[in-house]
């Protein structure tokens, strides 16, 4: 097929072989460079007359000044920084350590729920009703049962600490919720897939393990993603056992001052933290999605 110079794409060579573009498109070029930059203008022009509305009726409320007093003293910040920061590290600690026994217990509830055949029904049942259960129990409840309930049991052996048994109680939560989005993975494998592999000479387990779930993880990872930045918020919910984490920490400045900047402060802290995990989030969704793309049009 004959390209002509003025079409898309087009473009001459020159005599040492190098690629120069045609006039049609770096005029288009240009063009594409001029709008995004009005675009990137008006955005921010935009965000900058929001703000600054939002910022004029909240200081002119007549309440404003006794809020700043309450929420927003530079003092108690600077107290409660330093002491939010080393609670973190906790949260931090529950996050990673929980956060990889979900994603096992979560894939180990998921495939007991989708294997076949009847010997297997027990194992199904029971999968189902602990994600049943635990995706019903709200997570507050959740905590205060483990947390409470089984120190209250005196079992030989069995730890008090507060973090340990609230780490606990997360990862049963989180578990369900991560076990539905591998069991939706799994079943959105087709069926083709694992035929395919049976008739190569694989058993189930072989096919399962190395065709089925490779393709179902790599299908959930956003939200996957999704159900960890959650978990890390939820992390400073062990603080109603008592434990010492940011949540905590600033709350026992509130308590001895009566001023609330220190959950402010806290707040502010978890906000930092979970930006990046929820940008990294947006990042992979969207390559996955120009992936699939790319994928249908070939």
């Amino acid at each position: 097929m004959t390209v002509h110079k003025d079409e898309p794409g087009s473009g001459e060579h020159d005599p040492a072989g190098g690629y120069v573009p045609s006039p049609r498109r770096l005029e288009r070029e240009r063009y594409r460079r001029a709008r995004a930059r009005r675009a990137t203008a008006i955005g921010a022009l935009s965000t900058l007359v929001t703000a600054a509305v939002l910022y004029v009726v909240v200081v002119s409320a007549p309440g404003w000044p006794r809020t700043k007093e309450t929420f927003f003293d530079r003092k108690f910040a600077s107290e409660a920084f330093p002491k939010v920061l080393e609670g973190l590290w906790l949260n931090v600690r529950l996050l990673l350590i929980c956060g990889a026994a979900v994603l096992v217990l979560g894939m180990l509830i998921a495939v007991a729920r989708t294997l076949r055949g009847p010997v297997f029904f027990p194992l199904r049942f029971l999968a189902a009703a602990y994600t049943d259960f635990f995706r019903g129990l709200p997570l507050i409840i959740n905590l205060m049962i483990v947390v409470f309930g089984v120190p209250a049991l005196r079992l030989q052996g069995v730890t008090v600490d507060p973090v340990l048994l609230g780490g606990t109680a997360l990862t049963l939560t989180y578990s369900a919720y991560v076990a539905e989005v591998f069991r939706a993975g799994i079943e959105s494998v087709h069926p083709s897939q694992r035929a395919a592999a049976r008739s190569l000479g694989l058993s189930n387990r072989q096919a399962l393990r190395y065709v089925v779930l490779p393709q179902a993880v790599r299908r959930q990872v956003p939200p996957l993603l999704n159900d960890l930045v959650s978990l890390q918020k939820d992390t400073g919910l062990v603080s109603i056992g008592g434990a010492v984490d940011a949540v905590r920490a600033a709350d026992i400045i509130v308590g001895r001052s009566l001023n609330y900047t220190p959950y402010i402060v806290a707040g502010l802290v978890f906000v930092a933290l979970t930006i990046p995990m929820t940008r990294f989030t947006d990042w992979v969704t969207a390559r996955m999605d120009r992936r699939q793309a790319q994928g249908g049009a070939i």
